[in-house]
């Protein structure tokens, strides 16, 4: 099938290589000149693991442009994958996602085509997104009025296993309210809802994957489900949290908390591991949006609103423990271990270690900071912002009165303590994600601290 997917971030570039990997043609858009000019190039805006290999693999069912007029016409579905910030008001802006309907109403042709909402957008923003495109359509100087359907298909997606998770999913869900866009999406979905494609051998199927489950319901419902899905995943990281600060005042061990509750297959051990909190383009975006969209209605979200609340008080807990530990901050030195929001990314939106590393400047602390991945993003979207940044570990150790692990990359687990304490001026780590082996650490002559 013909495919155009409008947006080259994380989702738009995952979704576009793997539907071209699996067969169809796809022409992605951007109106960012030079993210298109890298791609045409080889080169990959965002990190993500395997992406290079299964683009370039892809490459013959791909074309890169910024042009509509180029990518639309002729497509049988098009893809709606721009970014929607949130705004001061935690309501997201939609100003993209706008700019995007105009441009497919403008220049769509064909029989019928299924524009989908791939964006985590409002609830009824479908309705809206084609109102939009008929809006487009009656302007059209050749006054011609192409037949369309606006679908929802949310992307559920993690950072860093991207490629899996589109090529191997738990579930697809589309939203329709046309029986004939929910037969389009089947059968562009089909190789991978019967997994009938060979995959990469870089990135072989899991043996337990079957049939992928597919389930098709209202516009509405679907915009729901990924909000609903989000929220959940963040109240449950908040909730372990919150069980935390009880585990420190009674003297349990949190981590063997969330393994015994975890065991309980009613609840599941995913995201019950206690630290630093959730940060990234997802959970923080779209509990906001959730919050906004309830008020829309006249309804509260307590439970969502209480889980963000205890997500920002866990940097404050960083800076607690640093000050129990240290007695006195200003003029120490700290150094931050990771500033991608979590390991195998190098997105650094709503990333922990910013704001930690911020509220340490802010009591006249001295930060360095090391990530295997993240620092030259780092340098671009934030200076330095006070921040003395080191591609080697050892010199972010090197005098420093307390070490934080923010971001729980596999490399932080094999280091050198032994050697890295002794580089330090008080030789203590605060593990910030409970991913770091106690003994090994006290036995390497640091004192252990943990986030609860």
């Amino acid at each position: 099938m013909r495919v155009a997917i409008i947006g080259t971030g994380y989702v738009g570039l995952t979704t576009g290589a793997c539907l071209a990997f699996v067969g169809h043609s796809v022409s992605c858009l951007d109106t960012d000149e030079c993210k298109i000019k890298a791609l045409l190039a080889g080169k990959i805006p965002i990190y993500e693991p395997k992406l290079e290999e299964l683009l370039d693999e892809a490459r013959h069912n791909l074309q890169f442009t910024t042009s509509y007029a180029e990518a639309i016409p002729g497509a049988e579905v098009v893809f709606i994958a721009v970014g929607t910030p949130p705004t001061p008001s935690g309501a997201p802006n939609l100003e993209f996602l706008s700019q995007a309907a105009r441009g497919i109403g403008q220049h769509m042709n064909g029989d019928f085509t299924v524009v989908v909402n791939k964006s985590t957008v409002p609830i009824g923003s479908g309705n809206w997104v084609g109102s939009l495109i008929r809006e487009a359509c009656e302007q059209r100087q050749d006054g011609s009025a192409p037949e369309f359907a606006v679908a929802s298909n949310p992307e559920f997606l993690r950072e860093g296993t991207a490629l899996h998770d589109s090529l191997y999913p738990d579930r697809i869900v589309i939203g329709a309210d046309e029986p004939r866009a929910l037969e389009v999406l089947y059968s562009l979905y089909r190789p991978i809802l019967d997994q009938t494609f060979n995959p990469p051998t870089y990135l072989e199927r899991p043996e337990d994957v079957g049939a992928v489950p597919l389930l098709s319901t209202d516009l509405a419902s679907a915009e729901l489900i990924k909000y609903a899905a989000n929220a959940f995943l963040a109240l449950k990281i908040s909730f372990i949290n919150e069980i935390g600060l009880l585990a420190e005042r009674v003297g349990a061990n949190i981590s063997e908390v969330g393994r015994g509750i975890g065991l309980d297959s009613r609840i599941g051990p995913r995201f019950l591991s206690a630290g630093i909190g959730w940060g990234g383009s997802c959970f923080g975006k779209d509990t906001s949006a959730l919050i906004a969209t309830a008020g829309e209605y006249g309804l509260n979200l307590p439970i969502v609103e209480a889980a963000r609340k205890i997500n920002c008080r866990q940097r404050d807990r960083v800076v607690e423990k640093l000050l129990y530990e240290l007695k006195i901050l200003k003029g120490r030195m700290i150094g931050l271990l990771g500033l991608a929001f979590k390991p195998n990314t190098d997105d650094l939106r709503e990333a922990p270690a910013i704001e930690i590393a911020q509220k340490l400047i802010d009591r006249g602390v001295r930060v360095k900071a090391h990530d295997p991945i993240a620092l030259e993003k780092f340098r671009r979207e934030h200076g330095t912002m006070g921040v003395q940044l080191s591609e080697n570990v050892c010199e972010v150790a090197e005098g420093c009165d307390a070490l934080v692990l923010v971001t729980e990359w596999n490399e932080y687990r094999d280091l050198d303590w032994e050697a890295l304490a002794k580089k330090m001026r008080n030789p203590v780590i605060l593990d910030g994600r409970h991913a770091l082996d106690r003994d090994k650490l006290t036995r390497a002559g640091l004192r252990y601290v943990s986030i609860s």
